[in-house]
């Protein structure tokens, strides 16, 4: 699952950049970095060692 979590993170990650060249508003960047963010965190949290 993490992997995917880090695909999805590049794709929102690529997705801000276009966004931002194309000159969308400062919310909707916002908006899709705090996904990517999230995206990243959740693939980082679950590579984490825990309790099964």
């Amino acid at each position: 699952m993490a992997p995917v979590l880090f695909v999805l993170a590049g794709v929102l990650i690529g997705g801000v950049w276009s966004l931002h060249r194309q000159g969308a508003s400062v919310g909707v960047i916002w908006f899709v970095g705090l996904l990517a963010l999230l995206a990243t965190a959740g693939g980082v949290l679950w590579l984490l060692p825990g309790d099964s």
